[in-house]
């Protein structure tokens, strides 16, 4: 979802949406795909699985109604293109992975945890919710600005960048929120606040074990939103328990080309020939 919407948004500022000849607009996809295979060719997969979100509504929202609630209704040139997306990426045999009343996240953190217990998964986003999924034989591939433009994290660097373990992140977005998910955390606690009581008392739970040895502002405001505190923990933390499945042998990579050129003709995907010719023998 995260590269469909910033696929979409990259032309659609400049009202350039590729309507194809049925009057259907398809730049989502166009940039999707470009996407796709921009990493394919950068980190060479032997397999791969699209996870997709299934609707607004999730557990999340029944926990807490405001999540997300401050995201206007996806822009009508980019609601045929959910669909068709999926249809794209049948005919390059990749799976399509969702759960309705669950977010792409909790199942790209399923299989993610999954999977790596014998094999080596690298995720491809532009959310960095997903780097608490970090750990040994989970990587997470970034996207940056443009195409083919990547930061690459392991444990290691995420510890080295922000001085805590990838599964402390959830705490650390309990503690400051998340105004892009609509959650607010400890009123007047940020993030160099939070990084730093989770650097001295590691959890949450350890915070709490030593309230008396904070500030009194500290202690204050977190006493003042304990409820909230808890609540959004539970938002933050992506759930890996997700009732979804896929195994290596339906995840292979093995396009074919004629499927995958009859696709494209039918939604008039053009000036992919650039970046598909470098597919070589995968295509």
């Amino acid at each position: 979802m995260a590269l469909l919407f910033r696929s979409f948004f990259a032309t659609a500022m400049s009202g350039y949406y590729m309507i194809n000849s049925n009057g259907v607009p398809t730049n989502a996809i166009h940039g999707f795909i470009k996407h796709l295979f921009t990493a394919v060719n950068e980190f060479k997969p032997s397999h791969v699985v699209c996870c997709w979100d299934m609707g607004s509504k999730t557990y999340r929202t029944e926990l807490y109604s405001d999540y997300k609630a401050n995201r206007g209704e996806p822009p009508i040139e980019l609601v045929p293109q959910f669909d068709l997306v999926k249809e794209v990426v049948t005919e390059l045999d990749i799976p399509n992975i969702g759960l309705v009343g669950y977010e792409a996240d909790d199942c790209i953190g399923t299989l993610a945890q999954t999977l790596s217990e014998d094999s080596e998964v690298y995720i491809l986003t532009g959310d960095q919710d997903i780097l608490q999924l970090l750990k040994e034989n989970i990587s997470v591939i970034l996207l940056k600005k443009g195409y083919g433009n990547y930061a690459v994290y392991n444990e290691a660097l995420f510890l080295e960048e922000k001085g805590i373990n990838p599964r402390q992140m959830i705490d650390l977005k309990a503690l400051m929120g998340d105004s892009s998910d609509n959650y607010p955390g400890v009123k007047g606690i940020g993030e160099k606040t939070a990084l730093k009581l989770l650097q001295t008392y590691e959890s949450i739970e350890g915070i709490l074990d030593n309230l008396d040895s904070l500030t009194k502002s500290q202690k204050q405001k977190i006493e003042n939103d304990l409820e909230m505190l808890h609540l959004c923990r539970k938002l933050a933390e992506i759930n890996c328990s997700v009732d979804v499945c896929c195994s290596l042998d339906e995840a292979k990579f093995n396009i074919e080309h004629g499927k995958m050129v009859n696709k494209f003709n039918e939604l008039e995907l053009k000036n992919l020939d650039k970046i598909l010719s470098v597919q070589g023998s995968l295509i």
